[in-house]
């Protein structure tokens, strides 16, 4: 019976996480309209609903009934799959992301399943699973290019593929900084905090510095941020995740004056809204993946106490709330910068990503490597670099 409990709070959860993954798409195209009119002094769409609210509705029901175009000449079987195959990737991200600490359903579920994470599942691997997944979402992109049979659209999905190499290096070295930074164990005494051993029902040894919610346990005193080589290596992955999900000033694979459209110039109605739900479900795994890494994940003020004064439900939406804020800042920088800054050259953003880029993420990994050692061996300041063991 217990099996069958967690199979159909396991099936919730996944229906759940996938409705608020297509919701918060859906309002994140309305929040950054809404900010670019604002910091360029417009309007903005403000008819369709109260304050455009009822925007992205209006959008889904717009393509849904747009006629569907298949060019006589395309590869239609590949044509068709290639929507699907980047859109697969962005919401499978989801999976492994701690949005939260975890709800008490004891009143629901009865004491043998009373935790329930906020988060779908926690992969011992898990960032091996992140850097997998985000990297074959380009396939996606390459094979619609390649499918369509329009020399706009290869163009832009050879340039995908070529963006993707060149930023994939330093966005992957910068994310083992953090995953070396996560290897002190956490200061906060046991109990204080709920730990990945009470929401997963698994050892302490069964979490290594790859799983997602060690790496947010481990930021219960300091964030990764607030150390001397984590500030650096997220700058160096946000500027390399801005790349990977060809956000402005990187968008070179669409360039409308000079691709038309890129890879998606050929696709119409639904299969273009999938293309474009991909690349914003995307900008928001790729920035939920900064906050647990760099941001402390769901922690906050607060939070501990509420769980240890026997109060894990509000803890728990205290946990959600702070991670949602992060999310929220990480997305605004993101509508900032395309705001703010024109599109690169493309000979600037190759430059970009194997001249500075990958020389400071190799420096940051040499630096956060020797710091450890050094902090473990004297004593002095220990967990600053993460520890050797």
């Amino acid at each position: 019976m217990d099996l069958w409990i967690r199979l159909v709070t396991l099936l919730i959860v996944a229906f759940i996480l996938f409705f608020a993954a297509a919701t918060a798409f859906a309002y994140l195209t309305l929040f950054e309209r809404r900010l670019l009119a604002r910091l360029q002094n417009r309007v903005g769409p403000n008819r369709a609903g109260p304050g455009g609210f009822l925007q992205p509705l209006a959008d889904a029901v717009k393509l849904f009934f747009k006629e569907e175009i298949v060019p006589a000449q395309a590869d239609r079987a590949v044509y068709v799959l290639a929507p699907a195959l980047a859109m697969i990737p962005a919401v499978l991200l989801f999976a492994v992301i701690p949005f939260g600490a975890y709800l008490d359903l004891s009143f629901v579920l009865g004491e043998q399943a009373s935790v329930v994470p906020l988060q779908f599942t926690d992969l011992n691997v898990g960032i091996l699973f992140l850097i997998a997944v985000t990297s074959i979402g380009v396939y996606g992109i390459t094979l619609g290019g390649w499918s369509s049979n329009n020399k706009y659209s290869m163009m832009g999905g050879i340039r995908s593929a070529a963006q993707l190499i060149s930023y994939e290096l330093a966005l992957g070295l910068s994310i083992l900084v953090a995953v070396m930074l996560t290897s002190q164990p956490a200061t906060t005494p046991a109990g204080a905090y709920p730990s990945c051993e009470l929401m997963w029902g698994r050892p302490a040894e069964a979490f290594s510095a790859l799983s997602t919610c060690r790496i947010v346990e481990s930021q219960a005193g300091w964030w990764n941020i607030f150390k001397p080589t984590g500030f650096f290596a997220f700058c160096v992955f946000w500027l390399a995740s801005t790349a990977e999900v060809v956000r402005a000033p990187f968008d070179l694979v669409e360039a409308e004056q000079e691709l038309v459209g890129g890879y998606n110039t050929e696709y119409s109605s639904m299969k273009f809204a999938l293309f474009f739900m991909a690349e914003y479900m995307k900008l928001i795994a790729i920035s939920a993946i900064g906050v647990t890494l760099f941001l402390g994940g769901w922690r906050g003020p607060g939070v501990d106490m509420l769980y240890a004064a026997g109060y894990p439900n509000l803890g728990a939406l205290a946990s959600l709330g702070y991670f949602l804020l992060k999310l929220v800042f990480f997305l605004f920088l993101s509508v900032w910068v395309r705001a703010t800054l024109p599109r690169f050259k493309y000979n600037q953003l190759m430059d970009l990503g194997w001249k500075p880029l990958l020389p400071i993420s190799l420096a940051l990994v040499a630096i956060t490597a020797v710091g450890a050692v050094i902090t473990t061996q004297t004593g002095v300041l220990p967990g600053l670099f993460g520890a050797v063991r």
